[in-house]
């Protein structure tokens, strides 16, 4: 018996979990080199419903596939999120055990009388109750566990469509960046003509002061064209889990087309946008919060069999069941804080849905805006080209004034810097168009 009993004390501890410390660490992988090898490896096996496995390399520019696929295999905050996600799939499992039974044991020692033995009493519970939510229970942490996945699936979505947005803006700040350098170096170059004909009393002091403003207003453009751009890549090595600095080559943006109706898009949404999914999920865990909150208004019963042996030697066995009188409470205060939360819930959806179709008309505003400002910027861009070259040539020969020349050119620079600022805004317009939908624009025609 003895051996038995130690048996079975052995294989009780044996499956029991165990204690294992896991410290913090001040220097997280995150912030460490990636591996360039693991992530293009992983990147020719991801699966997305708006991402295919793509072959990824890191030393040739990124296109738009290769961004999207960094950002969701390394940015930091979707690998937290991933992780975070194990804690819902922790929760069903939790939701799905049976209850324990309680056993409780008890001896008394007769010291006076004529009873010779221990009073010894036993006995053994079951939660009854339990095993009558255990379905409603389960189903609400199903639903909260499909929530959390779907809204990992919103933050990946995002994640992407803003690293790519980055990455457009980028690209675009570039070309102002390099329009920009050589309009501060023009008007730098004609200030320091100005200044020494000023010095000889060749031109007037309106003259030059004119120069100086027109010299301090290109170096202002250069640097903040400078600064955004040095913003935009520090963004995006975040966004692409990247240690702060890293060169990233991207590779050039075609120009999107125009957008569906507003309404063909908002149609889309809301069968892909997967924000709303995760608030249905949520919704449907809350409709089991309800339905359990019900059930909790019957009694609760528990079931216990005992067992006694009393000092005389007698030995009894008996049933007992102990359960809550539903008299006064009978759990309204918790239908009725179930009920207003299953309300909100179905609030904020409605609201969501309001947002999202105003936020698509508000990007396919901007859009149209975009448009117009490029439409307006090329016109005459041509004539404009045309006038600067003649005006350069006839600067050469003498025939006009070397700064009337550089005049010339600037209103093409500027031209130029106002074309790339528009199809900047189209791209990342476009781009964003495409967060609201939740859905990739190659699937709005389909």
């Amino acid at each position: 018996m003895k051996r038995a009993v130690a048996a079975a004390s052995f294989v009780l501890l044996a499956s029991c979990a165990h204690y294992q410390p896991h410290p913090l660490t001040n220097e997280p992988a995150v912030l460490a080199a990636p591996v360039a090898s693991v992530l293009e490896a992983r990147a020719s096996e991801i699966r997305r419903p708006w991402l295919k496995p793509i072959d990824l390399d890191l030393a040739a520019p990124l296109t738009p596939d290769g961004i999207a696929t960094l950002a969701v295999l390394n940015n930091p905050d979707l690998k937290a999120q991933r992780v975070r996600a194990g804690v819902a799939d922790a929760q069903v499992f939790a939701a799905g055990l049976l209850p324990d039974p309680t056993i409780n044991l008890g001896a008394n020692k007769v010291i006076t009388g004529p009873d010779p033995l221990l009073d010894l009493a036993s006995a053994i519970g079951f939660d009854i109750n339990a095993l009558r939510t255990r379905g409603v229970t389960r189903e609400k942490a199903m639903a909260n566990a499909h929530q959390v996945r779907l809204d990992l699936a919103w933050a990946e979505w995002q994640t992407a469509g803003q690293a790519r947005i980055q990455a457009t803006r980028i690209l675009g700040l570039q070309k102002v960046v390099e329009l920009a350098r050589a309009s501060h170096e023009t008007a730098e170059s004609l200030l320091q003509r100005i200044e020494r004909a000023a010095t000889g009393g060749d031109v007037s002091g309106d003259r030059l002061q004119s120069a100086r403003v027109a010299a301090l207003s290109a170096a202002n453009t250069l640097r903040s064209a400078e600064t955004n751009l040095a913003a935009a890549k520090t963004e995006l090595n975040k966004l692409l889990g990247l240690p702060p600095g890293t060169g990233v080559r991207l590779a050039e943006m075609p120009l999107p087309t125009r957008p569906p109706a507003t309404e063909a898009l908002f149609k889309l949404a809301r069968g892909e946008r997967s924000d709303l999914q995760a608030l249905q999920a949520g919704y449907q865990a809350q409709e089991a919060a309800v339905h359990k909150a019900v059930l909790d208004q019957f009694p609760t019963l528990n079931l216990t069999i005992n067992a006694n042996r009393d000092s005389a030697g007698n030995f009894m066995v008996g049933p007992a069941v102990d359960f809550t009188l539903p008299l006064w409470n009978r759990n309204r205060g918790g239908i009725a804080v179930e009920r207003a939360t299953r309300a909100a819930l179905k609030a904020e959806y409605e609201a969501r849905l309001f947002n999202t179709r105003a936020e698509i008309a508000a990007a396919e505003a901007g859009l149209a805006v975009a448009y117009q400002q490029l439409a307006d910027a090329e016109v005459g861009l041509a004539q404009f080209q045309r006038y600067a070259g003649a005006a350069q040539r006839a600067a050469q020969r003498g025939d006009l004034s070397l700064e009337t020349a550089q005049n010339a050119e600037q209103t093409v620079r500027d031209r130029e810097i106002a074309i790339a600022q528009s199809q900047e805004a189209i791209r990342e317009q476009s781009i964003a168009l495409e967060l609201l939908t939740g859905t990739p624009r190659e699937a709005w025609t389909q």
